[in-house]
């Protein structure tokens, strides 16, 4: 693991996708966001709980 010191003055850019997921043959499905850093297979966070931040007000 990567300690916040260790990385703190480095420029890394990160991106953002969201995904619609679905389950059970279709019949549920849930929204799913993703943060990353691009350049990293290994640094990045999901999270299902937000859907939008118009939803979040």
């Amino acid at each position: 693991m990567t300690s916040a010191e260790s990385r703190a003055g480095e420029d890394h850019a990160l991106i953002s996708r969201g995904y619609r997921i679905t389950v059970d043959d279709g019949r549920d499905s849930f929204y799913a966001i993703c943060i990353e850093e691009q350049d990293s297979e290994t640094a990045w966070i999901m999270s299902d709980t937000v859907r939008s931040l118009e939803d979040m007000q």
